[in-house]
């Protein structure tokens, strides 16, 4: 047990994944949180931007191209995977209990987004938590085109990695002390994330009453 919830306490903290696990490592966790609905609790904003962060002051020894084409290669790749899921699997989520790794309400609170915005969504859920993991899902339940899926993932992967990742880095790259707060860097990514997500629940929950 105490094997498990240290797995768990390392898998969730951003800066130990980057120090000890590298691209490799790093670029898996971008994959699996962008479309495989169980991981939607891994670390996405504040992992990227660290990265980038990390890469910068050369805490993390890879070019910086190298890790902008892998993480958006992974991000890319991994809401491919979550699209062909939910479009050909995606009808197991209309009657699948909750759980710790899925709950109906982050369908729910996704399929909003998808009414307000369209395909867009993919573009914007790339800065939502737990919105971004089942984006991609929800579109291929709904069968959106393939060729209106693939444009839209790709810039949305092309932004948010360039953002974060490329903001990151020029960040880490002119002001490298900025590696001494990690701590509240990743705070803040946190607020920002609980405060989203709480407010898209509650934003569903009113419009579904």
């Amino acid at each position: 047990m105490n094997s498990i919830a240290e797995f768990f306490q390392y898998i969730l903290n951003s800066e130990e994944i980057i120090r000890t696990g590298g691209l490799l490592v790093i670029t898996f966790i971008v994959f699996a949180e962008n479309g495989l609905f169980f991981a939607f609790f891994l670390p996405g904003d504040y992992l990227v931007f660290l990265a980038g962060v990390f890469c910068g002051t050369g805490i993390l020894d890879v070019p910086i191209a190298i890790l902008l084409i892998s993480m958006f290669t992974a991000a890319v790749l991994g809401s491919l995977l979550g699209y062909i899921f939910g479009r050909y699997f995606g009808g197991m989520f209309e009657n699948r209990p909750d759980s710790f790794f899925f709950k109906k309400k982050h369908i729910e609170t996704t399929r909003k987004y998808f009414e307000r915005y369209g395909s867009r969504t993919l573009i914007i859920s790339r800065f939502l938590p737990v919105v971004r993991t089942f984006a991609p899902i929800l579109a291929g339940l709904v069968k959106m085109t393939f060729p209106a899926f693939l444009i839209n993932n790709v810039a949305g992967g092309a932004i948010w990695i360039g953002a974060l990742t490329g903001g990151g880095y020029l960040f880490g790259e002119r002001f490298p002390w900025i590696v001494d707060y990690v701590q509240y860097i990743i705070l803040f990514f946190l607020a920002i994330t609980t405060f989203t997500v709480v407010k898209g629940y509650l934003n569903a929950r009113k419009e579904m009453s």
